[in-house]
């Protein structure tokens, strides 16, 4: 047998590293998104999703010392954290451990071996581990059967990412809301969250503490018909999905990856999209956009618009609780009812009267609490009518039929968009916006009058100054120039000159009378 020449030699060789390589680098490969009990992650270490798109490690945020476990964007040169476990207890110093525990939960550990967060799945697992998805969702596995038992997307925090859905389940009380950070350098939870409420009316809420601070109006299938320009563009991904069972849910899916809403610190919810050109976020769609935007801003039966000074005002037939208040631009008391309706008095008054009427309201942000009915649209305000309790209506495709039967709150007039929100009001408010709108008429028609009397006068006088002004230069030039005196014929002489005025001797006729043609002998 004899001996392998020296480059065949080479190259079994190099294939016996590749083999050797492979065998331990094989594991490490594979891992490199998950963590498992016998492979977890230490600070500063991370885990990386598949396509790379996410990678989930340590941080630290600006200004500050503490160390957080979080969830980022990979590709994007701007630190932008989406999610962070640890939210309220950061590590002190760069000991800390992300690892599965005996119990099959996800923790994260301190220099001590102190567990200072836990996905704190109650069913115990004894084979699981941690997977960071391309998706930006960290997800919990049960190794035996393959299941999801805990992932984040599930408890997010003030980010809403690509597939993440935001629920509120009625049957169990379950509810995944988004939460701001307490201020750009604290993670912790801040003051404002962000969610859907009611299931027969959905809408999308952001809370400051337990107390409104911004709504979008119901859902009418394709928008939020409170948020004026909510156009294809505005909704592009968003997708509200209603499954009949007790749980409501909104969904995101852009078209580009790198674009997600955020909640942030001050309470503001935005679309952030990620511009290559100035390697940094751009923002779309900020709510609240203004003041008015802001919930109960005018206090019940104000209505709001951005567009006026002051913003607030009282709905046609009420006027402010507060009216000192009210003059110091403090509006959250809001109005009160001028007139009493007429089904509201005493049943066993004497008095009759008219019934109470409806004033329609155009482009209108509707207000909160409304009740669905099954009512059609030519019914609506018939129903709304035969029950006294109810003090607005309002159709819109979609949606249907929704009642009022509270005070009528976070009312906004809308520059596009809107809906046509009818008030019930007592007829003699009705009627004074009759005899307003009476007025208006007879002073637009006697303006008008007296307008066009002066115009006519000042026509005839300035035609009078040119006249006197013609003939005193008549009379100035009458030495200068000799005018040759006209003609005078008596009407005998012209009866015959023209034939007992003939119809052939008639040349025409102008605006002051026929003229004919004579034949005249002058002597």
């Amino acid at each position: 047998m004899g001996l392998l020449p020296c480059a065949n030699v080479t190259i079994l060789f190099q294939a016996l590293l590749i083999i050797f390589f492979s065998c331990f680098c094989l594991p490490a490969c594979t891992a490199i998104d998950t963590i498992t009990l016998a492979q977890p992650i230490k600070d500063p270490n991370a885990i990386i999703s598949n396509s790379e798109a996410f990678k989930l490690g340590f941080f630290r945020p600006a200004n500050t010392n503490n160390r957080y476990v979080g969830i980022w964007y990979n590709k994007i040169s701007v630190m932008t954290v989406v999610w962070v476990a640890n939210r309220d207890k950061p590590l002190n110093d760069s000991s800390g451990t992300v690892a599965i525990s005996k119990d099959g939960n996800l923790v994260v550990l301190d220099g001590r071996e102190k567990i200072i967060w836990s996905s704190d799945v109650s069913n115990s697992v004894s084979n699981s581990s941690a997977q960071l998805l391309d998706t930006g969702d960290l997800v919990l596995r049960d190794n035996s059967n393959g299941s999801i038992i805990w992932d984040s997307f599930q408890h997010p925090s003030d980010s809403f990412l690509k597939r993440m859905r935001i629920s509120n389940n009625a049957n169990t009380g379950e509810r995944i809301r988004l939460t701001s950070w307490k201020s750009p350098s604290d993670p912790s939870i801040g003051s404002f969250s962000a969610g859907l409420t009611d299931i027969n009316l959905p809408e999308f809420f952001i809370w400051n503490g337990s107390l409104p601070y911004w709504r979008s109006g119901p859902w009418n299938g394709q928008k939020f018909i409170g948020i004026p320009g909510m156009d294809s563009i505005y909704a592009r991904g968003l997708n509200l999905i209603d499954d009949r069972e007790g749980i409501v849910s909104i969904s995101f899916n852009p078209e580009n990856e790198s674009t997600y809403y955020i909640l942030n610190s001050e309470g503001t919810l935005g679309r952030r999209y990620w511009i290559d050109g100035i390697e940094d976020w751009g923002i779309r769609f900020p709510a609240p956009r203004t003041e008015c935007d802001v919930y109960g801003k005018c206090g019940p039966f104000g209505s709001c618009n951005p567009q006026d000074s002051p913003i607030c005002t009282c709905l046609r037939g009420f006027e402010p609780k507060d009216i000192e208040e009210w003059n110091n631009r403090n509006f959250t008391s809001g109005c009160l009812r001028r007139t009493p309706l007429r089904c509201e008095r005493n049943s066993n008054s004497s008095e009759v009267g008219k019934e109470d009427g409806f004033l329609k309201l155009k482009m209108m942000k509707l207000p909160d609490f409304a009740e669905l009915s099954t009512a059609m649209e030519d019914e609506c305000k018939s129903q709304c009518s035969k029950n006294c309790s109810c003090i607005a209506y309002a159709y819109y495709m979609g949606i249907g039929c929704m009642l009022w039967t509270e005070s009528l709150i976070d009312v906004q007039k809308l520059s596009m968009d809107g809906v046509d929100l009818y008030i019930r009001m007592a007829y003699t408010e009705l009627d004074k916006k009759k005899n307003m709108n009476l007025i208006i008429s007879v002073t637009v028609i006697i303006g008008s009058l007296t307008a066009a009397i002066c115009t006519y006068y000042l026509k005839r006088w300035i035609v009078k100054r040119r006249g006197c002004s013609n003939e005193s230069m008549l009379w100035d030039n009458v030495d200068q120039v000799k005018l040759e005196e006209l003609p005078l014929y008596k009407f005998e002489k012209l009866a015959i000159a023209t034939d007992n005025f003939h119809l052939e001797n008639k040349l025409g006729q102008g605006g002051f009378g026929p003229v004919y043609r004579v034949m005249l002998v002058h002597q």
